[in-house]
């Protein structure tokens, strides 16, 4: 995953990458000179003469500042120091900048192939997937990423030059010290180790809990219209604070996880520092070691402990982001089903005739057999939708009605039989070309947060003014529409929110009249509008259907009373077809359904309604 993350994303921006390891390099150069800057202001400066190493510089200046030469080393040291610290100061802003840039370039690309993906996967995995997980992926990881890349990186890539950096100036200044100061640190390696592998199953499962807690927001908050209705206000609450409590147990499990490396790094640093103060001290005691060089080693250990504590926080922090990066990853990794075949050839234009031929098929219930949506054994359905003509389908909650026109467009696969449009297999055709020849208008009105103009044109950019305030017109939107303050320029807001729902499913329809295809889906397209609404579109839609092949679900019948073709549907089953007025006269279950809505009679929620995957 390290490999992958390295290869598609990171190795485009490997110059600037480069540059900002190289600018770590001098920052980690600037830290190693400090304890060589200390042992020289100890040896030379307050000493009362000069280092061998730097005599030549010493007798250069002498006398520019002050004949005596300890106040011309000190002045030499003090602008060494600060030009150091300078350095240090300007490539530690260099480096985080350039990783800065390289960590939100690649979120952002991630981010960009992710969607596209997503916008590629079939309707049945958002079927199987909840919204908050994909909705997490997108926030939630994104941004533990976003962390691991520009932070955790740019961290782990400095102290690591940090610490090589020190340790060589400690093995320069006195190897021995050295080898007794590292025969501990590499015991604090496995329990580090140990660490990072707990706090990245931790985060896998806070990172769960976290895309749990989105669903539920998006769940209640799209629902509130019936959380108040039903008064389930203190039981949503209930289910939010129990996933809140979860996610809480879970981040403070983090916390002490990434805590136990504090004491276990400061009881390790204890033996060692205490084991250079014990030899070392011996030696200057011994004048075997001037205190300059042991200041000097010293300072350089003292100032890798911090970049060493911080390796082994920052461990935490990295597996956190895998983790994320693991989720992420198998949202990049889907894999449409629904694809063109090889081979596949443009629809061939033709009048548009519909066939289903003895088609099987089931909903995928995520790898769980599930009862077939139509066809019932080897029996499969058969129906035909001449060209050019109006097919009803009408029936219970469940019957296959709405599963007969996801398959039309290929929006999921039959198990067994065929889709045919114009005596072409859609499995034979491209997608494209498929798509672009049927117009859909559902009950779930789909609207963007974005202008009436814009919604109305969705599938047909660059349409004009004309055409677009001509398909309003058609789906008696156009009225409404020169009321709102902005006009066509009026953003409806998320899902539509700032309309009404009749005026949502007339956008919609005429987003479906200017795209103009030869095929239309109606799936209770007027479902949402009000009586006088109502007249109006279904006036425009009968305009719309003529010449062209329309496949109609509507629960009120007498919006199909002049369909050419009624199929009525049962438990995935044609049970009834024919014309309104032969099923009328027939006696049968149509017949019934008539007279109950006739008469007055109130269908309940699963007799004619045309929602979910039916």
């Amino acid at each position: 995953m390290v490999k992958r993350l390295v290869r598609d994303y990171l190795l485009r921006y490997w110059l600037r990458i480069v540059l900002a390891f190289a600018l770590l390099g001098l920052v980690s150069a600037c830290t190693a000179t400090i304890p060589f800057i200390l042992k020289e202001l100890l040896d030379s400066a307050f000493s009362g003469g000069a280092a061998a190493g730097n005599a030549w510089l010493t007798e250069a200046i002498a006398g520019l500042f002050s004949p005596d030469p300890r106040y011309n080393q000190l002045y030499f040291i003090a602008l060494a120091t600060a030009l150091v610290f300078v350095v240090k100061g300007g490539a530690a802003y260099g480096a985080v900048t350039m990783m800065a840039y390289v960590g939100h370039r690649s979120v952002a690309d991630i981010q960009d192939t992710m969607f596209a993906r997503l916008m590629r996967a079939d309707l049945g995995f958002f079927h199987n997937t909840p919204t908050g997980r994909l909705i997490s992926a997108f926030t939630n990881d994104a941004s533990a990423m976003r962390s691991l890349f520009s932070d955790t990186v740019v961290s782990i890539g400095r102290d690591i030059v940090t610490v090589i950096a020190l340790v060589a100036a400690m093995f320069w200044i006195d190897w021995i010290l050295s080898c007794i100061t590292f025969f501990v640190f590499p015991l604090v390696a496995l329990p580090v180790y140990r660490i990072g592998q707990r706090m990245r199953k931790v985060s896998a499962n806070t990172q769960a809990e976290m895309a749990q807690f989105t669903t539920l927001q998006d769940e209640s908050f799209q629902g509130i219209r019936h959380v108040k209705a039903y008064g389930m206000e203190d039981y949503e609450t209930g289910r939010a604070t129990s996933v809140v409590g979860r996610i809480f147990r879970l981040n403070y499990k983090a916390e002490k996880v990434r805590a136990i490396t504090e004491p276990l790094l400061e009881a390790i640093a204890g033996v060692a520092i205490a084991a250079v103060l014990l030899y070392g001290g011996y030696q200057v005691i011994a004048e075997a070691r001037t205190p300059g060089d042991f200041a000097g080693f010293l300072a350089a250990l003292l100032l890798a402990y911090d970049p060493v504590r911080r390796l082994a926080r920052l461990n935490a922090n990295l597996q956190k982001g895998l983790a994320a990066a693991e989720r992420v990853f198998a949202t990049l990794d889907i894999e449409p089903e629904i694809v063109d075949r090889p081979g596949a050839r443009p629809l061939a234009a033709g009048a548009g005739g519909i066939r289903l031929d003895d088609v099987v098929f089931a909903y995928d219930r995520r790898g769980r057999a599930a009862t077939p949506a139509l066809g019932r054994g080897s029996e499969g359905v058969t129906l035909d939708v001449p060209a050019g003509r109006t097919v009803a389908l009408v029936g219970p909650s469940g019957a296959g009605k709405t599963t007969v026109l996801n398959l039309i467009p290929r929006f999921f696969d039959v198990d067994s039989g065929a889709v045919l449009i114009d005596g072409q297999d859609v499995r034979d055709v491209t997608l494209a070309s498929l798509r672009a020849r049927i117009g859909l208008v559902s009950q779930e009105t789909s609207l963007f947060d974005d202008t009436i103009r814009a919604n109305i044109a969705y599938g047909r950019r660059g349409a004009s003014e004309e055409d677009i305030v001509a398909a309003a017109t058609a789906a008696a939107a156009h009225d409404f529409i020169m009321e709102l303050p902005q006009r066509y320029d009026t953003r409806v807001g998320g899902l539509g929110i700032q309309v009404s729902g009749g005026q949502r499913q007339r956008i919609s329809i005429a987003r479906a009249i200017l795209k103009d295809a030869p095929i239309l889906l109606l799936d209770e397209a007027t479902s949402a509008l009000d009586t006088d609404s109502e007249r109006q579109v279904q006036a425009a839609l009968d305009s719309l259907r003529r010449g062209r092949t329309t496949v109609v679900i509507a629960h009120r019948l007498s919006t199909i009373a002049d369909a050419d073709i009624v199929y009525v549907l049962d438990e995935g089953r044609v049970v009834e077809c024919g014309s309104h007025s032969d099923l009328v006269a027939a006696g049968g279950a149509f017949a019934r359904l008539h007279a109950e809505q006739t008469t007055g009679g109130q269908m309940g929620g699963g007799q004619m309604s045309g929602t979910g995957q039916t």
